[in-house]
């Protein structure tokens, strides 16, 4: 596959993946390199790195443990603090070999560690591939406040060498789907057309979903690479998918939700407010409501959690002067931002979700 350009970082694919690591590596004569992992990273993926990583500068291993919880500035301060101790300076490289948890969380203590060192993002799931690739976006939770703390900067190269999507658990793989999915209802109907039976995709069939689902992000970063505008089109089904993630991560009485579940639980229930606002067809919202249920299930959301969820929903990044704004499908490739919903619409919205 050809390598994608996006916001100043290069985007390699497979067998030329290492070919480009090693290059660069080369041509900018780090004065030490350090990679970042969690236990399942180290294990199952971080062999195959070094296998084909050909460097003399000498490599530092970092640990963190894996989960959402764990992405959080005191995990910061402890990777800032290794760096520190094993004298990282300014011309140090820092490799983020991981999910969305390692890249975010690594391209964050690099942007900041003396005032900002050069990285690398190795995404290792198809969440990470498809979402955390493009964009620059990187941060730590606040509590369970999804994405508070953070700073957009790009990686000098993202490599994605699909076949460690081979380690992940069934659960990881349809949490990166979720975005790939949304990919498709705010660009087109025709991508969104090819998640509808999956029964018979090979590999080659996946490489090429990830592929066209990483284009369609970079097309909307390019031309909105600050999140002025078009940008918020890439949070469809966000405001209320991470409302209802941060809820379930701070009560001990929910199951885990991965971020992609939480996601597809939140693009369901703004379908049918985009129903209820901005015209899109019952029809459209029953077959997206359908798809998504084949998928995921129905996660049981009872009345007594609708306050709550509610509540963070004023965390949002997208709220401006005390107003949340959500992002609408007005159409299979026409989304709307900047709408105001009411609670109540709201609400009616997780009956439907459930029924």
């Amino acid at each position: 596959m050809k390598s994608i350009t996006a916001n100043n970082s290069t985007i390699h694919f497979n067998e030329s993946c290492y070919i480009s690591l090693n290059e660069h590596v080369k041509a900018n004569n780090f004065s030490k390199i350090f990679i970042l992992v969690d236990e399942n990273t180290h294990a199952h993926c971080l062999p195959l790195l070094l296998e084909n990583l050909e460097t003399t500068s000498s490599i530092e291993i970092i640990e963190i443990e894996s989960g959402e919880m764990n992405k959080t500035i005191d995990t910061c301060v402890g990777v800032w603090n290794t760096l520190s101790d094993y004298n990282g300076d300014r011309k140090s490289l820092l490799i983020n070999v991981g999910g969305g948890v390692i890249t975010d969380l690594g391209g964050f203590v690099a942007s900041t560690f003396k005032r900002g060192i050069a990285y690398i993002n190795v995404p290792t799931s198809l969440l990470a591939m498809v979402d955390a690739s493009v964009g620059g976006k990187t941060g730590v939770d606040l509590g369970h406040l999804k994405n508070q703390i953070g700073v957009i900067s790009t990686p000098n190269l993202v490599l994605i060498d699909t076949s460690f999507l081979k380690t992940l658990p069934q659960n990881q793989m349809r949490s990166g789907l979720a975005e790939m999915l949304k990919h498709g209802l705010i660009s087109n109907e025709m991508y969104w057309n090819k998640f509808k039976d999956m029964s018979d995709l090979s590999f080659d069939d996946l490489d090429d979903l990830i592929y066209e689902s990483i284009l369609i992000k970079k097309q909307v970063v390019d031309i909105d690479p600050l999140e002025v505008n078009l940008r918020k089109t890439l949070n469809f089904g966000h405001t209320l998918g991470h409302a209802i993630e941060s809820y379930f991560l701070s009560n001990p009485d929910k199951p885990d939700l991965l971020h992609g579940e939480a996601i597809a639980i939140g693009i369901v229930l703004v379908s049918y407010i985009s129903t209820q606002l901005v015209g899109l067809p019952i029809e459209t919202t029953n077959d997206i409501k359908n798809v998504f249920r084949n998928y995921y299930g129905v996660v049981p959301i009872e009345k007594a959690d609708y306050a709550a969820i509610l509540q963070l929903l004023k965390y949002d990044k997208k709220n401006e002067h005390g107003h949340i704004n959500f992002v609408l499908l007005e159409a299979i490739g026409r989304p709307k931002i900047n709408c105001l919903v009411d609670d109540a619409i709201i609400l009616d919205a997780f009956k439907f979700y459930k029924t």
